[in-house]
C-alpha cells in the first residue's frame, strides 16, 4: 500500500491567497490621492497562490488576509468583488486612526494581475474608480519567471511611514503614473519597463515620504541595498515600508530569491 501523499502546505498556513503589490503604491490612500493633479493614478497588484508562508510586517498583506480568513473562512466567497473589497475594507478598518488602503484588499479578492485605479473624487479616494484585470496564463507565467522575491527585514517596533509628509502633486503624478507604465510592462511582456517603472516608484516614496525607505528604528541602509540591485538588473523595489521583501526584477537567476506562483482566474487556492 502506498503511503497517503502530505498535505499542502496550505493545511497549515490556510488557502486564502496572497498579494504581492508592485508600483504606485501608497496612490491607494486619499491623503496621496487628493493632492494628483491628473487622476487617476494607477497601482498595480498580484494574486498569488499560498504556497510558502510570507512573514508578517512585510508590506505583503497579512493582516489583511487575517482578517478575510476570520470573516470567510478559508475561502474566497463568490460575488461582486467590489463589494467583497468594500466588506473587508470595513471589518479591518472598523475604528482604525489610520486606516489601511484598499489595495490589500483587492490585492487579496482579485485573481491575476490587476492596475488599480484612484481618483479622490470617486468613493473620497478610498476604492478604486476603476480596476482592469489581467488573466492570461502566459501573462501570469512570465511575469512569475520575470520577478526574483529576496527577504530582507520585518518592519520592527516603533515604525512609522509616516513621521514625515511632502505631498508634492507632481511626485504624486509620478507615483500613479508609474502604476499605469508596470502594468503595461507586464502586458507588453517588457522587463525593462517593468524595472523602470519600479525604480520610479521608489524613487516617488522617498520623496513623498521619507520614512518609507529611511527611519531611525532600521539599523541598515534600505536604499544602498537596493541600489545594488538596481544597478545589476532590470530594476527593483521593496514589497512595503520599511523593507519586508525586495523585488527584482531579472531574466536570469538572483541568487537567494524564490519566486511567486500567480493565482489567476478560475483556479482555486493551493
Amino acid at each position: 500500500m502506498e503511503p497517503n501523499p502530505a498535505p499542502p502546505i496550505s493545511a497549515v498556513i490556510g488557502k486564502m491567497p496572497y498579494r504581492l503589490a508592485l508600483a504606485g503604491g501608497w496612490i491607494d490612500q486619499p491623503f496621496v490621492s487628493i493632492h494628483n493633479p491628473s487622476p487617476p493614478g494607477s497601482m498595480v497588484v498580484v494574486n498569488v497562490q499560498p504556497v510558502y508562508r510570507f512573514m508578517d510586517r512585510c508590506g505583503m498583506g497579512t493582516s489583511t488576509r487575517a482578517v478575510a480568513r476570520s470573516l470567510w473562512g478559508d475561502q474566497l466567497p463568490s460575488g461582486d468583488r467590489p463589494a467583497l473589497v468594500k466588506e473587508l475594507y470595513a471589518a479591518e478598518n472598523k475604528d482604525a486612526s489610520q486606516p489601511s488602503g484598499s489595495q490589500d484588499m483587492a490585492g487579496l479578492i482579485y485573481p491575476g494581475v490587476n492596475r488599480l485605479d484612484y481618483d479622490a473624487d470617486y468613493e473620497k479616494g478610498v476604492f478604486p474608480v476603476h480596476v482592469e484585470s489581467n488573466n492570461d496564463p502566459q501573462i501570469a507565467a512570465w511575469l512569475a519567471d520575470t520577478l526574483h522575491i529576496l527577504p530582507v527585514n520585518q518592519r520592527p517596533p516603533g515604525y512609522n511611514p509616516l513621521g514625515e509628509k511632502n505631498l508634492d502633486p507632481a511626485w504624486i503624478q509620478r507615483l500613479g503614473r508609474s502604476g499605469q507604465a508596470c502594468y503595461a510592462a507586464i502586458l507588453a511582456k517588457d522587463a525593462s519597463a517593468l524595472g523602470q517603472s519600479l525604480n520610479e516608484s521608489m524613487r516617488c516614496w522617498g520623496a513623498i515620504l521619507p520614512h518609507t525607505v529611511r527611519h531611525p528604528t532600521i539599523p541598515f541602509d534600505l536604499v544602498e541595498l537596493m541600489r545594488f540591485y538596481q544597478e545589476r538588473y532590470d530594476g527593483a523595489m521593496y514589497s512595503g515600508c520599511g523593507g519586508g521583501y525586495l523585488y527584482v526584477v531579472s531574466a536570469a537567476p538572483v541568487p537567494g530569491a524564490f519566486k511567486a506562483v500567480i493565482r489567476i482566474a478560475g483556479e482555486d487556492s493551493a
